[in-house]
């Protein structure tokens, strides 16, 4: 059994490839133009290294580092080692970091980790005087900083009507458990009446809801001393369902607790909940939301597996318990059992906006084909055809056109682009960079994109580009700060790096493999980050194990030079190539079966094979049962299609290109007029931007 080699580090970049199309203008082959400059190397960079290691070690002497005191990363040096000795740093000298680096993304990083180390000592005027609440994008950690700063004002006896409220805010917040942290101030507002019976029944709704028993336990112990027993035998049938409840009182609560609990039994037993089902629903009166609720859960996790009773389960769900996750499953179930009329109907039961979606555009036109209504199929066709996407280039394949694609090359100045590479916060990112400190490179990066414009975030990308930080593109372009702009998904020179592409095409034509993969799976895997490293331990360009690593190379009577030789982008494209190689030939030369193998492992592809043999790719890709291989294959495939157009100005088609064949005929691209488009349509840069 070979072990798995790759894994998903951007599984969130498959709707990245959506992009609007352009003014009429033609998608040519990439230009020749000159690339971004590599910018001059700090030579102070190695020492701050050196001195960052020595803060850590507890061995840092100033006077040794004398000369890096006003370099741009000197107040990292100074974190790493206040770092070390957080929980007896004295508070003026916590307090002078703060003051010095005032508004800078170290004095925010040192912050997260000094709140704590002062409320563990449980010295509330320092955590007063540094307390700032932290964004939510952490919810765990900001929830337990708010309640330690809930700790502070009620020591400090600041307990006032706004505490209260801001108390009762964290406790009905969540149906899942608090931090330990929000103990002690929960505890004080119960002592001072301020958990009503109606709070904790709120919070007891809650965490039904989240199906978390021992959260309604303990929300249950401050009831009054009557509706204790009630609280507790709901939590119970959380944990197994049991006929008690067939007597408890027909009040909505009882309903929807009930409902709840016979859903989670759903997820780890559908036929048991199932049955059980209907005594319920006939003893407490359930609702068709309620009963939707269970049956929800019954036919979602029997078709997650293709069950036999898959079909019977879904056409139980009534209409209104329907969400998009569900109406796909039904989709795919059908698809799955090469049902196409029943297929077909699923997606025309989806909504307006899902349904209008690529992938179901495609898969709709794809059933009427087979019906014989060849003019609606053409129809979704073309409409699917306009986005450069999985979908939109197999819908250009049946129509036989060109691929739509529409890149987009602002007209940015070299001046403007200067600017931003000499803005301090992106000279302390970049340096961060260099020196592998990627989490606090990212800190100084998030500090500065909050305060650019789109023109300056999207130089901002260019500029890390040119320090080999190529997944700023991923993060940074197309939907930034919760707000979408879908104009800059057509920037393919930088969503789409090229670097190594020497490498790339000698191995592909070393292995007989198409140069694109190679250049899509690393995409795809570490978006071109030589030292990216997954938490499987999954190593460089693209993501090989180094069991993986040393066995590819024994077959290849090359010298395992150990796990860290990964690293080294050649040997990972030269030793990932080759593996590619492997699963290609293990299975039957199908890139698309190889790809889903190697992502989800050999016993999950033998089932999906043996459960679909001789299946069209298209379809047999979208019945994959996991929705994390399903979108990974399509991913993969469709980067290969625009690395193609990066690489060579055309394509090979998808059709032919997912079944392995490399001789096939290639498409060119065009962008096709779209008059609301509010954005030129100039040439891409040149296939080796790096």
């Amino acid at each position: 059994m070979l072990p798995r080699p790759f894994i998903i580090v951007l599984a969130a970049c498959v709707a990245a490839l959506a992009a609007s199309a352009c003014a009429q203008s033609p998608a040519a082959p990439p230009a020749t133009s000159t690339k971004l400059p590599t910018p001059p190397a700090d030579p102070q960079l190695p020492r701050v290294r050196a001195a960052i290691e020595a803060a850590e070690r507890g061995q840092y002497d100033a006077g040794q580092y004398a000369d890096l005191a006003r370099h741009p990363l000197f107040g990292w040096i100074e974190y790493a080692g206040l770092r070390r000795t957080i929980d007896t740093l004295p508070n003026a000298q916590g307090q002078a970091f703060l003051s010095r680096y005032n508004g800078q993304a170290v004095a925010a990083t040192f912050r997260e980790i000094w709140l704590p180390a002062l409320a563990r000592r449980e010295d509330w005027p320092a955590f007063q005087a540094a307390w700032k609440p932290l964004p939510s994008d952490n919810l765990n950690k900001s929830t337990s900083l708010r309640c330690a700063e809930l700790n502070a004002r009620q020591a400090l006896g600041r307990a006032d009507a706004q505490w209260t409220r801001d108390a009762q805010a964290i406790w009905r917040s969540t149906g899942k458990s608090l931090p330990s942290e929000c103990d002690a101030p929960l505890a004080v507002l119960a002592a001072q009446g301020g958990l009503t019976p109606e709070l904790l029944w709120e919070r007891i709704d809650l965490a039904a809801a989240e199906w978390q028993p021992g959260v309604m336990r303990s929300a249950a112990r401050a009831l009054p001393v009557d509706q204790q027993a009630q609280a507790n035998d709901y939590a119970a049938f959380l944990d197994a369902p049991h006929a008690r409840a067939l007597g408890w009182p027909k009040t909505e609560r009882s309903r929807r607790i009930a409902s709840h609990g016979l859903a989670k039994l759903g997820k780890a037993s559908p036929a048991s909940a199932e049955a059980q089902l209907p005594q319920y629903a006939q003893a407490l009166g359930f609702s068709e939301e309620d009963r939707g609720r269970v049956l929800y859960q019954v036919a979602l996790w029997t078709v997650a597996s293709y069950e036999p009773e898959s079909a019977r389960r879904l056409a139980a769900v009534p209409a209104s318990a329907f969400d998009e996750r569900l109406h796909e499953w039904r989709a795919r179930e059908a698809l799955a059992r090469s049902d196409w009329r029943a297929a077909l109907a699923a997606i025309e039961k989806m909504g307006t906006k899902q349904r209008g979606d690529t992938r179901w555009q495609y898969f709709e036109a794809r059933l009427n084909e087979r019906a014989g209504s060849k003019a609606a199929a053409d129809k979704l066709y073309r409409a699917a055809a306009g986005k450069p996407d999985f979908h939109g280039f197999l819908a250009a394949d049946k129509l036989g056109q060109s691929y739509a694609l529409c890149p987009w090359l602002p007209n940015d100045s070299a001046p403007a682009r200067a600017a931003i590479a000499r803005d301090p916060v992106i000279v302390r990112a970049m340096g961060l960079f260099a020196i592998d400190r990627t989490g606090w490179a990212v800190r100084e990066w998030d500090d500065a994109l909050s305060r650019f414009d789109d023109s300056q975030r999207r130089l901002a990308v260019e500029v890390a580009q040119s320090h080999g930080w190529f997944d700023r593109a991923v993060f940074a372009l197309g939907n930034f700060g919760g707000k979408s702009r879908p104009d800059e998904l057509r920037l393919y020179h930088l969503r789409f790096p090229l670097h190594h592409d020497a490498t790339i095409r000698r191995e592909a034509a070393r292995n007989r493999l198409d140069p694109a993969w190679i250049a899509a799976e690393i995409r795809a895997e570490s978006v071109f980050q030589p030292r990216a490293r997954s938490s499987a331990n999954a190593m460089g360009l693209m993501q090989v194990l180094p069991t993986t690593g040393a066995a590819v190379a024994r077959s290849l009577g090359l010298p395992w030079g150990g796990a860290d030789s990964l690293y080294d982008s050649d040997t990972n494209i030269v030793l990932g190539s080759a593996y590619l190689r492997q699963l290609l030939d293990k299975y039957g030369g199908q890139p698309y079966q190889a790809i889903a193998g190697y992502n989800a492992g050999p016993a999950p592809l033998t089932r999906w094979q043996s459960q679909r043999p001789g299946m069209d790719p298209d379809f047999w890709i979208e019945t994959i049962s996991y929705k994390e291989t399903r979108d990974y294959v399509a991913r993969v495939l469709a980067f290969s299609v625009l690395y193609d157009w990066r690489l060579n100005g055309d394509a090979l088609t998808l059709s032919e290109r997912m079944r392995g064949r490399l001789d096939g005929p290639r498409k060119r691209f065009t962008c096709p007029l779209q008059s609301a488009s509010s954005a030129p349509a100039p040439q891409p840069r040149a296939s080796s931007q790096r």
